[in-house]
């Protein structure tokens, strides 16, 4: 059986840029340069960040893999270039087969870890200005989604509306540990997922692997791949039960969540669980008024990754309409080239119009994108 047809544009619903060390002296504001990002080694050798006195990224730098680029085209992080260089990203993404990069950080993953809430709330402001002039060079095609000082719930606030009203940001990014003491069904957050629902833009849940925030699993091994095996899908099981079980999602009935880079094969499990909870202690499930597999049905989205072959599995029991595409594109764990490629031959099978709404007609609709060009035809792979 030949490959399914790619629609054009494939929507990638979780790319990555890297952000270069020199950025924070031009975008952090002035009086926090003396705690700004500093890339040094730690005493063991291993690469990492210093900000504000605090080291991050220690443990995502051990799991550094060399990156087998086939194009020759790296940057000085061993990474394709197109993480910093918007003109470099969008002639991988041709390459690709991809029309829309949707995208998230790397480093600015973990300024979370920085205690102290001012500079975090900078560091936030810094990236999403430099995340702002990045997709400028491409904005039908380069969408920002907003990094947000959750520790700080009407600073959040304050930055999410800023950025959607500056720059068009197209989505609210979060992450599933508790940030700050609180997890995400925490009542101080909810001024912010008001926000977002007013706004008309989605949450988007996204896991790393941290030095210091609690994450499920770590106390389970000293291995940090066992860390990272555990944490992705944990930590959004876990933010699913805070988004379904604990009523966030009931409390904002027009906002819409998506769970990325953790794989889709999980979510039916967890629905099944959490269905059989609710009907077995639905007394003691008051935030809960209805099954959560209806309300993720209704709200909520999760990404398939390339390699991810239960997609069709997710499509039969929840249905096709919850799933979205993503490539991890330009870390080193994720296939490039090559990512459509290796996703169509995992949705071999699959009706020509589910294809089209996991690769393309989802992600419209979870980011508020409007339909693509008459006759933009169609890519095989």
């Amino acid at each position: 059986m030949s490959a399914p047809t790619a629609p054009v544009p494939v929507i990638d619903s979780d790319g990555h840029v890297i952000e270069p060390p020199e950025i924070w002296a031009r975008y952090l504001e002035p009086r926090f340069h003396d705690r700004m990002p500093r890339p040094v080694r730690d005493r063991s050798g291993r690469f990492c960040y210093e900000v504000g006195g605090r080291r991050i990224m220690r443990t995502a730098a051990s799991l550094a893999v060399p990156f087998r680029d086939e194009t020759g085209r790296r940057s000085r992080s061993g990474m394709p270039e197109g993480g910093s260089d918007p003109v470099a990203r969008l002639r991988d993404m041709d390459e690709e087969g991809i029309g829309v990069a949707v995208l998230y950080p790397t480093l600015a993953f973990f300024f979370c870890e920085v205690e102290d809430p001012e500079l975090h709330a900078a560091l936030c402001r810094a990236y999403n200005d430099w995340l702002g002039d990045y997709v400028a060079a491409a904005p039908d095609r380069l969408l920002g989604v907003a990094l947000l000082p959750l520790d700080d719930p009407p600073a959040a606030v304050a930055e999410l509306e800023r950025t959607v009203d500056r720059y068009g940001f197209r989505g609210a990014f979060v992450r599933p540990n508790p940030i700050g003491g609180r997890c995400l069904h925490d009542l101080a957050l909810d001024p912010v997922f008001a926000c977002a629902e007013r706004l008309g833009v989605p949450v988007t849940v996204h896991e790393g692997i941290s030095d210091s925030l609690p994450t499920l699993g770590r106390d389970r091994s000293a291995n940090p791949a066992v860390w990272h095996f555990f944490s992705h899908p944990f930590e959004q099981m876990a933010a699913c039960a805070s988004i379904l079980l604990e009523g966030v999602a009931a409390r904002h009935p027009d906002l819409r969540f998506v769970f990325l880079e953790s794989g889709s094969g999980w979510v039916p499990y967890w629905l099944d669980r959490m269905d059989d909870h609710f009907e077995t202690w639905r007394r003691l499930l008051p935030a809960a008024p209805e099954r959560p597999s209806e309300v993720f049905r209704r709200q909520c989205f999760v990404a398939a990754d390339p390699e991810d072959e239960l997609v069709p599995v997710v499509a039969e029991r929840l249905g096709d309409h919850v799933l979205v595409w993503s490539s991890d594109y330009p870390h080193p764990d994720a296939p490039f080239p090559g990512a459509v490629r290796k996703t169509l031959r995992a949705l071999e099978g699959l009706p020509a119009a589910s294809v089209e709404r996991i690769l393309a007609g989802n992600a419209r609709r979870l980011y508020g994108l409007g339909e693509p060009p008459a006759g933009s035809g169609s890519a095989s792979g």
